[in-house]
C-alpha cells in the first residue's frame, strides 16, 4: 500500500481553498464595490478645518432630520472632476445638500476647483491630513456616502458619481427617505 505524503496532498487543498474563495467572492451583490464596515451604523465624527470663506458642517448636521451625502474630494483628483457635474445636477434636481469633504489638498488648489466648476455643496471643510478619512475608512477620492436624517450610513460609493450610480444607488434610497418622512 503506497504511504500519503503530506506534499502530494498539499496541491489539491491548496486548489480547493482557493476555489472557495473564489466561489464565496463572487457571491457579493455587487463585485465592483468595495465593502464598508459603517453601512446601517452610525457616521464617524466629522473632523474638519474651514477651507476659506466657505460655511463648514458638524456632526450635529449629520443628524438634522434630513437625507444627505458626504462626498471626499481633491482639486488633484481627475475622476472628482469628471464627477463634479453629476454631484451640482443632483444637488439641484433633488434638492439633497451635499456636504464636501476636501481631502489632503492645498486650500488655494481646493477654492480654485469650486471657483472653476462650481460648488455643489451646502457646506464644506477641509481634512488636509486625512484624519476624519481614516476614521470613515476613506480608500481614496471620489468616495461618497449617504446619510439618513438620524446619521446612519446608508450607502459608500467608491469612485465617481455617475448618473448610473445616481439612478441605480443613490435616487432609490432619496426617495425611499422622502417617502418616509
Amino acid at each position: 500500500m503506497a504511504k500519503i505524503r503530506p506534499l502530494m496532498v498539499l496541491p489539491p487543498v491548496i486548489f480547493l481553498g482557493l476555489a472557495a474563495l473564489f466561489y464565496f467572492g463572487m457571491q457579493r451583490e455587487d463585485p465592483d464595490q468595495l465593502p464598508s464596515a459603517l453601512s446601517g451604523k452610525q457616521a464617524p465624527p466629522v473632523v474638519i478645518t474651514q477651507l476659506g470663506d466657505l460655511p463648514g458642517f458638524d456632526d450635529a448636521t449629520l443628524r438634522d432630520g434630513q437625507i444627505k451625502l458626504v462626498n471626499f474630494w481633491a482639486s488633484w483628483c481627475a475622476p472628482c472632476r469628471v464627477e463634479h457635474p453629476n454631484l451640482s445636477a443632483l444637488s439641484e434636481q433633488e434638492g439633497v445638500p451635499i456636504y464636501g469633504v476636501n481631502y489632503k489638498d492645498k486650500p488655494e488648489n481646493a477654492l480654485g476647483f469650486l471657483a472653476e466648476l462650481g460648488n455643489p455643496y451646502a457646506a464644506t471643510g477641509a481634512d488636509s491630513q486625512g484624519r476624519m478619512a481614516i476614521n470613515w475608512g476613506l480608500y481614496g477620492v471620489p468616495e461618497t456616502y449617504v446619510i439618513d436624517g438620524e446619521g446612519r450610513v446608508l450607502l459608500r460609493f467608491a469612485g465617481p458619481v455617475t448618473q448610473r450610480v445616481i439612478r441605480e444607488q443613490i435616487a432609490p434610497l432619496i426617495e425611499g427617505a422622502k417617502g418616509g418622512s
